[in-house]
């Protein structure tokens, strides 16, 4: 059944729009079932209402801060069923955090290995490259 458009609903461009969000990245999200299926018109354009802007922007507010699709669609299914404890969601924040925690060390060994590595490096027009020899060992 088609729907007839109201001052509020938004077509997918002006919900791009006013979300900051790419289309392709919209579609993407109603394909794999985060952000659901708006009706349509008569002319088959898909018409968004707040809600899914809100849900649009609480999807990327979370990918902001690095939570995988997968946790965020936890979060969702939360928010959806109504079984939201804040519990449940300080442990789920808790467990990403410590994700985030062990990432940013690893960028920091990371970050000392190249700055000792190009220390190394005299950056001189020779053949020898302390920088490519450290890569090969």
């Amino acid at each position: 059944m088609a729907t007839k458009r109201t001052p509020g609903s938004l077509k997918r461009a002006e919900l791009a729009n006013r979300s900051g969000c790419n289309i392709e990245t919209i579609r993407y999200y109603e394909k794999i079932g985060m952000l659901p299926d708006p009706p349509r018109t008569a002319s088959g354009y898909r018409l968004y209402d707040q809600k899914h802007l809100a849900r649009l922007r609480f999807i990327l507010r979370a990918r902001e801060l690095g939570f995988p699709i997968e946790e965020i669609r936890g979060l969702l299914g939360l928010v959806d069923g109504g079984t939201q404890t804040c519990a449940e969601v300080k442990a789920r924040t808790e467990r990403h955090l410590e994700d985030v925690r062990a990432r940013i060390a690893d960028l920091k060994r990371i970050e000392r290995v190249l700055a000792q590595t190009a220390k190394q490096c005299s950056g001189d027009e020779v053949p020898d490259c302390p920088v490519l020899e450290a890569l090969a060992s």
